[in-house]
């Protein structure tokens, strides 16, 4: 049996050589002068070598203990280079299989199965909020470590934040879990631990009288040219603001009076068109004249390779003394769809597909496309003369009205 000193004073010769030690152990004398550990043993008759690895770094009882515990595998019937092998391989995936690589993975599918880009963005903007655990393997992370996270940002007053964050995290987990790298979701098990805030309903004003305030102080308004039209635009066509900002010209057929938004813009992914009455016509001719060479309706201020930012209605609404609570760029259509219900003259399905709401029964869906299209184009041009009217500070229609034959 080998003794320390003796592993000292071994020199290296021109080719390895080895010594031993007992039930297998041994030292590989390399010419370079490094000290190897080896364990050699048989399975099912076959020679096999375990590297145990190197002295001084091991020493020679830590050598004698990794021996033993091989030989104690040997008996239980498994093989000691295979149960290394496992291990390392296990330990490689681990590394790969991080929750930030998994989430990375699961947005690219994301975008590959055609969702939009402001989705994609949002979704790594979560994964970066989820830094603490981005870099753990996604298999070892605890309901306790996400929740510690979660918590974190909700102190900070972020309730929404942290339930879309929890939201996005069980995303991602059942993904790692499809494609067979965790076993587990640990967001589920946080279902009802986060404060739910009070649904905020976006501000809007649907008081005739105050409407037409509304659309007199828009008129008045004196800021850019294109934020003006798309103020004046947006009652008319009852677009979410990020649809009607980012409207482009191609998307107008003047000569059918119809703008036709493509179905990547929209939220619910379903293209859809928008019959134009006469004054939405107007305002668009009068803003084609403008002259901006871009293909977009409201460029932004310095490149017209892009269109006006998210918040620039909002804030020439400030400007114009109306405040968060009063009206937003969202608000025209509850305006319009509040108005138009109250008016008792339109069918409830015309309404909803002015405003593009989606219809999870797509032979539903696809007959009120076709059913009500007559109706919204008369419906879009009595709207637009009501706000005319309203505008205008003429009488204003109150009550139910006499449903149209």
């Amino acid at each position: 049996m080998l003794t320390t000193v003796e592993i000292r004073a071994l020199k290296p010769a021109a080719r390895p050589f080895k010594v031993t030690d007992a039930d297998g152990l041994f030292l590989l004398v390399q010419p370079s002068g490094a000290l190897l550990w080896r364990f050699r043993y048989k399975v099912m008759g076959v020679e096999r070598k375990l590297s145990l690895g190197s002295f001084p770094e091991v020493s020679l009882k830590h050598a004698r203990l990794k021996r033993d515990e091989a030989r104690a595998s040997l008996i239980d019937g498994v093989d000691p280079v295979e149960e290394k092998r496992q291990r390392r391989f296990e330990a490689e995936l681990a590394a790969k299989t991080t929750f930030k690589l998994v989430a990375e993975e699961y947005i690219q599918k994301m975008e590959l199965e055609g969702k939009s880009p402001a989705t994609a963005k949002k979704a790594r903007w979560f994964l970066e909020l989820l830094d603490d655990i981005a870099k753990r393997p996604i298999a070892s992370i605890t309901p306790h470590e996400l929740l510690d996270t979660l918590k974190r940002i909700e102190r900070r007053g972020h309730h929404e934040t942290a339930l879309r964050l929890r939201s996005f995290a069980g995303r991602v987990f059942r993904y790692g879990f499809a494609t067979l790298r965790t076993d587990r979701n640990p967001a589920d098990i946080l279902r009802g631990a986060l404060i739910v805030p009070k649904v905020k309903h976006h501000a809007a004003i649907v008081d005739p009288a105050k409407v037409g305030e509304l659309l007199r102080a828009i008129e008045d308004y004196n800021g850019r040219p294109e934020t003006l039209f798309a103020l004046r635009l947006a009652p008319h066509v009852f677009l979410r603001p990020g649809e009607l900002r980012q409207g482009k010209w191609s998307e107008i057929d003047f000569a059918e009076k119809v703008w036709r938004i493509p179905a990547e813009r929209m939220k619910m992914k379903q293209a859809h068109a928008v019959p134009l009455s006469r004054q939405a016509l107007y305002l668009l001719y009068e803003l084609r004249s403008l002259g901006r060479a871009s293909e977009f309706l409201f460029p932004a201020l310095h490149t017209t390779k892009r269109s006006i930012c998210e918040n620039t209605l909002n804030i020439a609404l400030r400007r114009m003394g109306y405040g968060h609570d009063d009206m937003t760029s969202h608000g025209f259509r509850a305006m319009a769809s509040t108005l138009l219900n109250e008016s008792g003259l339109w069918h409830p399905d015309a309404i909803e597909r002015a405003l593009a709401h989606g219809e999870k029964d797509k032979v539903r869906a696809a007959y009120h496309r076709g059913a009500h299209w007559a109706e919204r184009v008369r419906m879009a041009q009595w709207w637009s003369d009501y706000l005319d009217q309203l505008r205008a500070g003429g009488k204003v229609l109150k009550g139910k009205f006499r449903k149209r034959a």
